[in-house]
């Protein structure tokens, strides 16, 4: 592996419902909030936001932005540089959701691995959000 090589975490779920409430889950903060953390998100094409936990937060620009289709922000905190880009595509049984975080240097292994987790983590409650909305 090159010095240079940037790493990416891919992370594809099947989730039983349409891309309409899971966009709704990954673009409304008070949904976010449930499964990721608190936001200041807004689905705006250049919205500068910040993802905040206990530990501390994360600083982010909207990137791209294809409602129930496509969206895409910076995910910058400790060094870390990185885009973190969700694609719905509508399946017969609900959408395939992929999730994927590029930018992790070699460097920063703690963060690529702890994203890897990380991510698994937030899906899981995703899904869980997801069977309590309306």
């Amino acid at each position: 592996m090159a010095d240079t090589e940037i790493r990416t975490v891919v992370i594809e779920r099947d989730f039983s419902h349409k891309p309409e409430k899971l966009w709704r889950a990954l673009t409304q903060p008070h949904l976010i909030k449930e499964w990721l953390m608190n936001s200041d998100f807004a689905p705006e094409l250049g919205h500068k936001f910040k993802f905040t936990a206990d530990w501390g937060a994360v600083d982010c620009e909207v990137k791209e932005i294809e409602p129930n289709r496509t969206l895409s922000y910076s995910w910058d905190a400790y060094g870390l540089e990185s885009v973190v880009t969700w694609t719905l595509t509508p399946i017969a049984s609900g959408t395939l959701l992929r999730m994927e975080q590029t930018g992790f240097r070699p460097d920063q292994n703690q963060a690529y691995h702890g994203a890897r987790m990380g991510w698994q983590d937030f899906f899981g409650k995703l899904e869980d959000a997801l069977g309590r909305m309306e």
